[in-house]
């Protein structure tokens, strides 16, 4: 054979498995953001089994139809938490706690505390695995009484969401994927996103963690978090990143329900909040974890509150390329035809009923689909009002802008972008003394 058919046949191979891998591998759908390009949706109902059985009673919902949705869940898209909360009392893991304390922080107004919460391996922690999560809560100085709590993890480290300067500088994650040291000219730079002392004012404790403490947010940060101590089996049904951030916050709340006593706060009145990707993560959360009393999602979008049958904005395909570390193995088959998976976000909200919610949108957050958000409160409702609530308090349509809307399910949509803003944490604080007070 000549040179030249050498040549040839090497082209011919290499263009047919550059075909294969296109069809396998088709690119992304540019972002649409026009309705009229939606297209029908038609959601599945979620007071329907997959066998046809109506549920007409809280009794089939708790007992048949909330098991089966739980379980679409865990193994089409997020996955179980890859961790029982107890499983530090086995003899692979355990956890140590180490507190830091200050009775006159935030202006005076707050009692400050952080705990670290060490995994190891062995009898002793060991450098070489250096897994562990510092939570930072504050609860306010002067309240009589224990306290109901906002549970949420932060992007950029426990030192951002307020510049007082007795927070402990920890290790973060840079966009290189390295540890690096948190620098003291970062102190509050997530202030806004936070409003302490407007929490505090209003006589709510704030319980925050930096959520690559629990695990880190990229492929292969399972190797450097929490997970890099257990052995999955590599199922496509496991827990990965999200799941991960959603036990990292049933273990927090665990954590300060047995030390409640000591921090002032309430157990029973724990609300589990979460912006963007730590959005989806307290809906998770929320839905597995029937302790925290109040649910709260901010501009959540794809794979949060946003509908997935909705050709808007981030799409299933587009985040389970961009992310492939968030959810499980299973959810990536539904890339090109979402019309295909069990449930839709709607039944997600559903799985936190009886217990309250609340949905927030931007309106120049397009990507997050903000119509998609209201429409799985309004599509949860049915289960809401099934369980004895008012549900959404017979809201049809999206409210204007920056008004607050709903009953036992909450929505708004506010002027601005991606963020959490002071109008949103009044609302959030509103909502919360409506259903805790």
């Amino acid at each position: 054979m000549s040179l030249f058919h050498i040549f040839a046949l090497s082209c011919l191979v290499l263009c047919v498995a550059a075909f294969g891998y296109a069809q396998q591998n088709p690119p992304v759908a540019p972002a649409n953001y026009d309705e009229d390009k939606v297209g029908d949706v038609v959601l599945p109902d979620p007071l329907k089994t997959t066998d046809g059985t109506i549920v007409d009673s809280p009794e089939l919902w708790n007992t048949v139809r909330r098991p089966e949705l739980l379980k679409f869940f865990a193994d089409e898209m997020f996955g179980m938490p890859p961790l029982p909360l107890n499983y530090w009392k086995s003899a692979k893991v355990q956890v140590s706690y180490y507190n830091f304390c200050d009775s006159d922080a935030i202006n005076g107004k707050a009692l400050r505390s952080q705990m670290r919460i060490q995994f190891f391996k062995g009898e002793q922690p060991n450098e070489d695995d250096p897994a562990a999560i510092t939570v930072l809560i504050y609860t306010p100085k002067n309240a009589t009484g224990k306290v109901p709590a906002f549970i949420g993890l932060n992007f950029q480290g426990n030192h951002t969401v307020d510049a007082d300067p007795g927070i402990l500088l920890g290790t973060i994650w840079n966009r290189e994927r390295q540890p690096v040291p948190a620098k003291e000219e970062e102190r509050g730079v997530q202030a806004s996103r936070w409003q302490i002392e407007k929490i505090l004012d209003r006589g709510y404790a704030v319980v925050t963690a930096y959520y690559q403490d629990i695990e880190p947010d990229f492929d292969g940060g399972s190797k450097f978090g929490v997970r890099r101590l257990i052995e999955q089996k590599g199922e496509p049904n496991e827990g990965n990143t999200i799941a991960t951030w959603a036990w990292g916050l049933s273990l927090i709340r665990n954590f300060v329900t047995i030390h409640a006593d000591d921090l002032n706060i309430d157990p029973d009145k724990i609300i589990v909040h979460g912006h963007s990707r730590l959005g989806k993560t307290a809906l998770w959360a929320g839905a597995i974890d029937p302790k925290f009393a109040i649910v709260i999602s901010n501009n959540s979008g794809c794979g949060g509150a946003a509908l997935s049958r909705r050709n808007y904005g981030e799409t299933v395909h587009r985040i389970n390329t961009a992310f492939p570390h968030w959810f499980n193995g299973n959810f990536k088959k539904y890339n090109l035809d979402v019309n295909a998976i069990p449930f839709d976000q709607h039944e997600l909200v559903a799985l936190i009923a009886p217990r309250p919610v609340y949905i927030a949108s931007a309106v120049e957050d397009r990507w997050a689909d903000p119509k998609g958000e209201f429409l799985s409160g309004l599509h949860a409702d049915p289960v809401y009002r099934l369980l004895g609530t008012d549900g959404i308090a017979g809201v049809t349509e999206m409210p204007e802008l920056n008004r607050s809307v709903g009953g036992t399910i909450g929505y708004h949509i506010r002027t601005g972008k991606h963020d959490v803003t002071e109008f949103d944490w009044e609302q959030f604080l509103n909502f919360a003394d409506k259903h805790l007070r």
